[in-house]
């Protein structure tokens, strides 16, 4: 008797399993009551799921859409989560005929304490920006894993090195202790391409952790165990574009999911069309519409299907990991409209959350067009709160190493940082000297220590959220042009074997360990000073080879002084009498000495200088 009762019970069953077989994804896999984003758009994809009717029948969810899409093989299921529901698991069944054809069980989480209150990034921040697969491998275990098309080849600067989660994790005394307390890895989602797919940005998968890198879970463990020391995480997220290799690609939801589906049309990179008044649509279209490379399908983010997907991708990974900021890649190259309402729900859900754009221009106008106040004569709306600032990064660059004269060296970054008149924010900006996109700032400064001590100083002191790139800590070198395998080469030390090890100091030059403290001071003096995170800012006209400018509040004062003369120089303290007021002495931020202001001060030949008015 129990046999046939056993035997009837898999009758019962076995049908329902085969059934779930057809239900291959449904994204996002979960949600969390007490969010306002509530009613949420279910990417169901299976076979033949288009034929089905969902139901669900759990206290306070309702189903309140469903549309079908060109693939038969889709059902986008809008669900209503009430304020008044309870974490737990239900089951969606997909119906045909009466019976059941496919079922999955869903599962609504409670949020963690005080989720939509968590603190961004700001301008008491030091960024540390890290191409995971080239700073430390932490688990050789996942090098090569099954089904990842790429394998490791450390010895190809363009290949994957091996490089993880659990590497950043092992090195968070280390960062901490240098003085950062975010860290932005480049992206870590799955981009199981066949080859150069350590970077990142051709994502297979947009809710996955690539394999090769670690879990979900080991993630969000990466996560809590950063915040634990003083480190938040920004993540690295795409919105533009995809990977040639992406699930989609085998069987797109709809046929206008992507830009130019059926032949390549690759982007004009003209970022001025967006505000143009002059321009021509068709090159406006192109530059949002045209892919990035042949390798990297364009999103058509004018889909509602797909704008709802991209948004909710990104809250979730905020939820589930969390995050304490986005940095949003390719930023104008997206649909206007959908960029807009993508930061603004990203805001709304948390209201003291950052976000990034990169917007890839010298021109301060076209980057002040995304930022979150923005009043456009073109009538966009932007919702983002921070941007790159590559005027100021790529002036920087640029005069550091130009004579000086009456129109060019620091004049020119001095008139780069008037334009701030255009931003709406310009304390929220992201200053950077260099990132994964570019050679490195000690490189193209033809390895000359002081300038690029310089360099740090202006980091370290300017308004803004500085951003800094792992290595140039201890004068990671590359080719003075743009060579990407080269600039994201790996960290010394990271790998086990490295006979020099940034992390411990063992086999660095002597050079390199003092950049390194140089640093390390440089940035713990900025954590503890208040007046650099939020004070005002007076500069004045350059002279003599020197730059100066002032943070000041209403009871502290810092003044730094940029020098490039190649001899020793004396600096007038004259211009700066209205912030000295009296003052007898002053400290030294990167020695510790005092420093007498009854007198011009004797400034050493390119060295630059941080001063606290006592």
């Amino acid at each position: 008797m129990k046999k046939l009762i056993l035997f009837i019970s898999l009758l019962c069953v076995l049908p329902v399993m085969a059934q779930e077989a057809g239900l291959k994804r449904i994204e996002p896999a979960n949600w969390w009551v007490g969010m306002k984003y509530n009613q949420v758009e279910l990417l169901v994809h299976g076979d033949n799921l288009g034929v089905t009717t969902p139901a669900v029948n759990y206290p306070g969810v309702n189903i309140i859409n469903i549309k079908k899409s060109d693939s038969p093989n889709y059902l986008f299921v809008t669900i209503d989560i009430a304020a008044t529901t309870k974490p737990g698991k239900f089951p969606i069944e997909f119906m045909r005929d009466g019976k059941i054809h496919s079922r999955v069980d869903y599962q609504l989480l409670a949020r963690e304490k005080n989720s939509a209150q968590r603190q961004g990034f700001s301008p008491k921040d030091a960024i540390y920006l890290i191409t995971p697969d080239r700073f430390a491998n932490g688990n050789i275990n996942n090098d090569a894993m099954p089904g990842m098309l790429e394998q490791p080849s450390r010895a190809y600067k363009g290949g994957r090195h091996g490089g993880d989660i659990a590497g950043m994790e092992k090195h968070l005394d280390y960062i901490a202790a240098m003085g950062f307390t975010q860290i932005w890895p480049n992206p870590l989602t799955e981009n199981n391409m066949e080859k150069y797919s350590y970077h990142g940005y051709a994502a297979t998968d947009l809710y996955q952790i690539d394999a090769r890198y670690g879990t979900n879970e080991e993630f969000k463990t990466f996560v809590q165990k950063a915040q634990k020391k003083g480190i938040g995480v920004i993540q690295d997220i795409v919105l533009n574009h995809i990977g040639s290799n992406h699930w989609w690609m085998k069987d797109l939801p709809a046929k206008d999911w992507l830009n130019f589906p059926a032949e390549y049309k690759e982007t004009n990179h003209r970022r001025t069309t967006v505000q143009d008044p002059y321009a021509a649509p068709a090159d406006k279209e192109l530059f949002v519409s045209g892919w990035f490379v042949p390798t990297m399908p364009d999103l058509n983010q004018r889909n509602p299907q797909l704008a709802n997907y991209l948004i909710q991708n990104s809250l979730w990974w905020i939820e589930y990991a969390g995050l304490s900021g986005i940095r949003e890649d390719t930023y104008g190259y997206a649909d206007q409209e959908f960029l807009s309402r993508w930061a603004k729900t990203i805001m709304d859900e948390y209201p003291h959350f950052n976000i990034v754009g990169e917007e890839w221009s010298p021109n301060p106008a076209v980057v002040a067009h995304w930022q979150r106040g923005k009043v456009n004569a073109s009538g966009h709306v932007p919702h983002m709160p921070s941007v790159m600032d590559f005027p100021i990064h790529e002036t920087l660059r640029e005069v550091l190493h130009e004579e000086e004269s009456w129109d060019k060296g620091w004049v020119r970054l001095y008139e780069m940082l008037a334009n701030d008149f255009v931003y709406a924010d310009p304390l929220n900006l992201v200053i950077f000297p260099e990132n994964h996109d570019t050679s490195r700032l000690y490189s193209y400064l033809n390895e000359d220590v002081d300038l690029f001590k310089t360099a740090m100083v202006y980091m370290a002191t300017m308004r803004g959220i500085p951003q800094f790139y792992y290595g140039s800590e201890v004068l990671m070198t590359s080719p003075r042009e743009r060579d990407d395998g080269a600039v994201r080469a790996d960290m010394p030390g990271g790998w086990q074997g490295d006979t020099k090890n940034a992390f411990t100091g063992k086999g660095l030059t002597a050079q390199e360990r003092d950049m390194q403290e140089y640093v390390k001071t440089l940035l713990n003096w900025r954590k503890k000073s208040a007046v650099i995170h939020h004070g005002k800012l007076q500069h004045f006209s350059p002279g003599d080879g020197f730059y100066a400018y002032v943070r000041y509040s209403d009871n502290q004062a810092v003044l730094v002084v940029l020098n490039k003369n190649a001899q020793e120089n004396l600096l007038d303290l004259q211009p700066y009498q209205t912030f000295i007021a009296g003052k007898k002495s002053a400290r030294n931020v990167l020695t510790g000495k005092k420093i007498a202001l009854d007198k011009p001060i004797v400034m050493p030949a390119k060295t630059s200088l941080i001063i606290e008015l006592q």
